[in-house]
């Protein structure tokens, strides 16, 4: 299995990875603002369809290296803020969610989980991204905080956030068809 998205539909992204569970582990990384801190983003996630999503995200925070962040990105230290509601919550099996941009552009995000064993199946699929170059960037963004994920439920440091960023977006660049 391939640790890198794919485009569906133009404007979808799709992430398959198997992860070290159990399932219960995995949902609690998704869903807890405590845990999710960890890889993606910290912030109140309302356990209920209709329930409020927070995203207050802190790239400086994720991993332990000295890994500045990019000038493009100079605007996201010190964080950053999404926000959205709640679609489906089916613990410990599905969280979908909108994901609204500062810009008025909202998105949908839905996580699904299967136990496999030991491990867990987790199925991202993020919808209505946009054009190829939100594509591109949200990409590398979701592949470089899943490569942390991954790493925080193996009990294993992951490497610096940026740089895998910086990488991933170009290894998309030319992946993503023009």
């Amino acid at each position: 299995m391939s640790t890198y998205g794919i485009v569906e539909g133009g404007d979808s992204l799709r992430f398959e990875r198997v992860v070290p569970g159990p399932i219960e582990r995995v949902w609690s990384y998704l869903t807890e603002g405590e845990q999710r801190a960890k890889w993606l983003a910290g912030g109140l996630t309302e356990p209920r369809v209709g329930g409020a999503v927070r995203l207050e995200f802190d790239h400086d925070r994720l991993t332990p290296h000295d890994d500045p962040t990019p000038d493009r990105f100079g605007d996201q230290e010190g964080g950053v803020v999404h926000t959205g509601k709640v679609l489906r919550y089916e613990p410990p099996h599905v969280l979908s969610h909108t994901w609204e941009e500062g810009d008025g552009v909202v998105s949908e995000v839905t996580f699904e989980l299967t136990a496999q064993g030991d491990d867990v199946l987790l199925v991202l699929t993020h919808a209505r991204v946009g054009d190829r170059k939100t594509l591109v960037m949200t990409s590398g963004g979701w592949h470089a905080h899943l490569d942390i994920l991954a790493a925080k439920l193996s009990d294993e440091t992951p490497g610096p956030f940026w740089a895998a960023y910086e990488r991933l977006e170009a290894d998309y660049e030319k992946r993503i068809a023009r």
